[in-house]
């Protein structure tokens, strides 16, 4: 596929609407930003992933990802092909693999669920260069940040999923053991926000 231009995951933030999220994508090697409006759903299947935090029971995103797996199948790329009166279109290519042969085929996928999918596989994303034309705009910082992040990381160090904003107090009080459940029950909760920081909290005494 010709004129297209890889992406990685920049940032998430919560957007205007009520319920919606903003997930931004920059090109791996330039300037441009392509911000894509997404549901509270798959923003925090993408923002658990990209934290590494794990569901007690599996999210549609893993129920998916296993059977795939469990099929022999991989995603190679996630491919962002069409932009038509605001929605974006997507494609999730597969590799599907058996004894005696194998075939690529391209499954019309949200972009929003293609991405979280490529993430899981960790492949990369590409973007048509018509969309990035039509709907990315330029940011000069992006000079700043390191270009060798793998496809499907995020550039800048914090991703921000605002479900709940209320800061958590009192972990310098709570032992391991209790935070460990604490951070159970936040993800249980789907409380992802105060999960991560408790998360942070974990990381910080272990380090």
């Amino acid at each position: 596929m010709s004129n297209r231009v890889e992406m990685v995951i920049r940032n998430i933030v919560p957007a205007h609407s009520h319920g919606a999220y903003t997930l931004y994508l920059k090109e791996l090697n330039g300037n441009r930003i392509l911000p894509i409006i997404i549901g509270g759903f798959e923003a925090q299947a993408i923002a658990m992933e990209l934290e590494d935090m794990k569901p007690t029971r599996p999210m549609t995103h893993d129920l998916f990802s296993h059977a795939l797996r469990e099929f022999d199948i991989t995603i190679t790329e996630i491919n962002i092909q069409q932009l038509d009166e605001g929605i974006y279109y997507a494609g999730i290519t597969c590799l599907c693999v058996n004894d005696s042969s194998s075939k690529l085929v391209v499954l019309d996928a949200r972009t929003s669920d293609a991405i979280a999918m490529g993430i899981k596989f960790r492949c990369p994303m590409y973007c048509a260069e018509k969309i990035l034309n039509e709907a990315a705009y330029s940011d000069e910082r992006s000079d700043d940040y390191e270009e060798d992040e793998l496809p499907g990381q995020l550039v800048d160090d914090l991703i921000e999923p605002q479900a709940n904003t209320q800061e958590p107090s009192g972990f310098a009080k709570l032992s391991l053991e209790e935070l460990e459940q604490l951070l159970e029950d936040a993800i249980n909760d789907e409380e992802y926000a105060k999960a991560a920081k408790i998360r942070d909290e974990i990381k910080r005494r272990s380090a």
